[in-house]
């Protein structure tokens, strides 16, 4: 199986004194669903900034789908990340101005891109949405929104879909439609997702979770269970292992 995201001893320090990433190295297989985990302030967050490419490591390597990130500048992996990157947030990111078809199209357009109407449009009906496309985001609800996001992230058949606390704003109804349809987005579609999360319930849906600690690998779980993940979860702090 070959790796949709490389990671090489990514680092990351602010202000020369604080180490967000200290030598990070991972990989994510093409056709996986990964979840990267680990207490507040562990650096999953800056992580999943530095390989979607929406933030620079200090130093290291960022390669997706063959391209090195870390080495493209600011106007080509732009460039790169609206074609070859998805993106679905905890606060789906949606321009209210914009229908939910026109928001779901925008990566397209900003990539001066054409639009298949016809694909965005069976997008939209996989996702139980292909009667609300004239709608604005303000008449979706919370789990519908999210729903958009993911048709958004879908739009560009990206190498890797990143998505950051995807279910912390829903409610648990959504959260698990929301969390359903990344797991089909992998194991129906063959796409590759990476998505970090605080719960552990939300993990059990993924292939694998990758656990971080004070900036360094803390260890792996593959096949990931509820009660699995929290027994880890509880013991992160007592002491964070390089890989």
């Amino acid at each position: 199986m070959t790796d949709a995201v490389q990671l090489e001893a990514l680092t990351k320090t602010y202000d020369d004194t604080v180490t967000a990433l200290a030598g990070v190295t991972a990989s994510f297989p093409a056709g996986s669903f990964t979840a990267v985990m680990g207490p507040s302030g562990s650096g999953k967050s800056t992580l999943l900034q530095c390989a979607a490419g929406l933030d620079r490591p200090t130093s290291g390597r960022v390669v997706i789908a063959g391209t090195e990130l870390t080495t493209s500048g600011d106007t080509a992996m732009t460039k790169f990340r609206r074609l070859r990157v998805g993106f679905v947030f905890q606060d789906y990111n949606l321009l209210p101005s914009l229908t939910v078809e026109q928001n779901v199209v925008l990566p397209l357009r900003l990539a001066g891109k054409r639009a298949d109407r016809r694909r965005v449009r069976a997008v939209l009906d996989q996702l139980g949405l292909g009667d609300r496309l004239a709608d604005s985001p303000e008449k979706l609800s919370g789990g519908q929104r999210q729903r958009v996001a993911v048709a958004r992230a879908l739009i560009t058949e990206p190498a890797v879909i990143f998505a950051d606390e995807p279910t912390g704003a829903l409610d648990m109804r959504s959260a698990r439609e929301v969390l359903g349809l990344l797991r089909a987005v992998v194991h129906e579609h063959g796409g590759t997702v990476v998505m970090v999360t605080h719960d552990p319930a939300a993990a059990a849906y993924t292939d694998s979770v990758l656990f971080l600690a004070d900036g360094r690998l803390a260890g792996s779980l593959r096949g990931p269970t509820v009660d699995a993940v929290a027994e880890r979860l509880a013991h992160l702090g007592d002491a964070a292992v390089a890989a």
